[in-house]
Formats: structure tokens, sequence, C-alpha cells
């Protein structure tokens, strides 16, 4: 059998074990719901609290502006919705590169009628055209809001959050950024980021799958998106997924600590393989702004088009290496990425995205190199 190399962690990571470990007592003896009043329960709202408090300390916000839930798209979901029907925003701007979870929200309240909805440009590299925003905004007499990514999962393009963030101040308008690329991957400071909303997901970063958090500014007031118990200060229904917070919290520390080192040596890996790469196989490109503003997990490549290159993955897969055809979270018929048909609209080539974690090593990227000449 062939010794798998992983290179798809934005779609996933592995769970950091010890994450597990701070976990485990949570799957077995300690597991008393947290609603309850009684010992059991008291000990596991106490986990929960904790975990909160942990985070909110990590991300420069409030306890009491973080909730958790079952992971960004929920996130999302929650801050869109709430957006339109609670803060009375009429009018929705985004960009054609989100997220499915951020796109087919805003589709979905667009063609219900609930708000009109805007596309801002992006430019040739995958940033988002900031001239073009501040027209957008300009030219709306409507409450706004701009949900707008932090990092593009795909090609890795990073957001100034901060002058996005002013720019809504100046407007009036509500800011919604999807973080799950960069929470648990760069520093995120709230307390000083102009955002009424970001969003987190614990797979993203050796943390459990299925936990997310939405941070509220302690200035927004909406309404639950989930309705029935009380749970989440009333604004999450349903048991909480208990193991799945305080294994969100665990990594999310770890991710921290961890953090100078571990995005060093990312960077460069990164950098090596697009050196590598360069040099081995003719014609190849990459997308976005992978040397500029970028987020050191993601490199978008894209390879000439032959009749070997259009089964690349395929092939990949067989030698043992995981890689994505651009975003994971509907790999299935592969309809090509809408990231990259917005960016770089060339029927010539085939794109793969990589990603790495801490434990990618350059002799994983060595094996991917000679297999990709191998079959280019």
């Amino acid at each position: 059998m062939t010794q798998r190399i992983y290179l798809d962690n934005a779609a996933t990571t592995p769970l950091d074990p010890k994450v597990l470990e701070t976990m485990m007592p949570y799957l077995t003896e300690k597991f008393g719901n947290p609603s309850s009043i009684y010992s059991y329960g008291r000990e596991t709202r106490l986990a929960i609290e904790t975990a909160r408090k942990s985070v909110a300390k990590i991300l420069g916000a409030h306890p009491a502006e973080i909730f958790f839930t079952s992971g960004g798209t929920e996130s999302s979901n929650t801050a869109i919705t709430a957006a339109v029907r609670d803060l009375g925003c009429t009018h929705i701007i985004s960009s054609p590169i989100e997220h499915h979870a951020t796109l087919y929200t805003v589709e979905v309240l667009h063609k219900r009628g609930e708000a009109a909805l805007s596309w801002v440009k992006i430019l040739p590299n995958g940033h988002v055209d900031m001239e073009d925003l501040e027209l957008l905004l300009a030219s709306t007499e409507e409450k706004t809001l701009v949900t707008l990514m932090h990092a593009n999962n795909e090609i890795g393009n990073m957001l100034d959050i901060h002058a996005v963030g002013e720019l809504c101040k100046k407007y009036n308008a509500i800011f919604h950024s999807d973080t799950v690329q960069t929470v648990g991957h760069f520093p995120i400071d709230l307390r000083n980021t102009p955002v009424h909303f970001v969003t987190g997901a614990g797979h993203k970063f050796h943390g459990p799958k299925g936990v997310g958090i939405l941070y509220i500014n302690e200035n927004v007031k909406i309404h639950p998106y989930i309705n029935g118990g009380g749970q989440e200060r009333n604004m999450r229904a349903g048991t909480e997924n208990l193991y799945g917070i305080v294994g969100f919290a665990k990594a999310l520390e770890i991710a921290t600590a961890g953090y100078e080192q571990d995005s060093a040596h990312m960077n460069g890996l990164k950098r090596y393989l697009m050196e590598q790469l360069t040099a081995a196989i003719p014609g190849v490109a990459f997308n976005g702004d992978p040397l500029g503003r970028s987020l050191y997990t993601v490199l978008s490549v894209s390879f000439p088009k032959t009749e070997k290159s259009e089964m690349l993955l395929f092939n990949l897969d067989i030698n043992g290496i995981c890689a994505s055809g651009g975003s994971a979270c509907t790999s299935g018929a592969d309809q090509g990425s809408h990231v990259i048909r917005a960016i770089n609209n060339n029927p010539n080539q085939v794109t793969v995205r990589f990603s790495f974690c801490k434990h990618t090593t350059k002799e994983e990227l060595d094996k991917l190199v000679a297999v990709l000449k191998e079959q280019l």
C-alpha cells in the first residue's frame, strides 16, 4: 500500500491527538446534559462556558459574543439571514467567489424577494475590487449587508478585512465575513476589527467536525435561527455538541500557540512547491495572488490541459495523493470551480488545489512533483 500523501487540508484536517484526549472524558463518563441542574449537568455546563471563555480570549471578543454552532455553514446562514430579517438589510453585496454557504444563502434571500443583490467585481488577481465596493455602497439608499470572505478557500486570497470594515462603517452597512479559513490559522483580534459577524469551523485547524462558532458583535441584536430550547443564551436551540465544543477550544488553543512556527513552515512549503513545479512542468500557472496577500495553507495550480491532465485528480488518487479540484465541499459531479471561472476562465487549463498543514513535509512535496512529472 502506497503511503498516503494528504494535501487537502483546506477541506478538512486530521484531528490532533491532544484534542481527542481532551474530548474523551466528555464522550465517556462526563456525559450529563448541560441543561440539567444536577452535578452531572453542571459539570458539562462549566466545560462549555470554559471553552467559550478560551475561544473569546484568543479571538479578542467577549464570551457573550461567541455562539457555538454546527460549523461554518450554519454560522454564515444565521448571520446573513438575520441581517436581512432582523437588522433591516434590504440590499446584499457579495462576491462571485464566496463559499457556497454564503452564495446559496444570499441567492435564496434574493429569489424570495427579501433583498436586492449586487456582486462586487473581482480583479484578475482574485482580490475584491475595493473601488467597485465603495461605488456599490455609495450608490444605494437601502440598508446594506456586505458579506465577503476573509480568505478564499480555493485560491487563498485574503481580504483586507479592516479596509472593508471601515467602508461598511462609513456607509452604515452590516459586515459579515466568512473567516472559516482564517480562524485557527491567523491572529484575529475582534476587539479591533470593524465587523458584525464572523464564523469558524473546528475541522479546519485539527479540531473535530460538526462544530463551529458564530461571533455576533455585542451591539447587534438578532433572533435565533434555530428555535426550541434556551441553549446558547436563547440564540441556538438544541442540546449542545459538548465534546465538539471542548475539542474546538482545545484545537484553537494549540493552533494559536503554534502559529509562528507552523505558519512559517507552511509558507516555506508553499513557496518550495511553486519553485519545484515551475522548474518541472512547462506552462504551469498559479491562481490568485500566491506570493502576495494570501493564505499560507493554500496553493491553486493550473496545468496545461491534455488528455492526461484531464484525469489528473484521479491519477493522483491512484498514487495515494489527496488533492482537490477546487472546493471540496461539493465534490461529486465535477462541475468545475465557480472561483476559477470567475478569475481565470481558461478552458485549456486544469486546476488543482493543494493545501498544507503543519504535518506536511518537503519529502511529500517532492513525491508529488515526481508523480506530476510522470502524469503530465
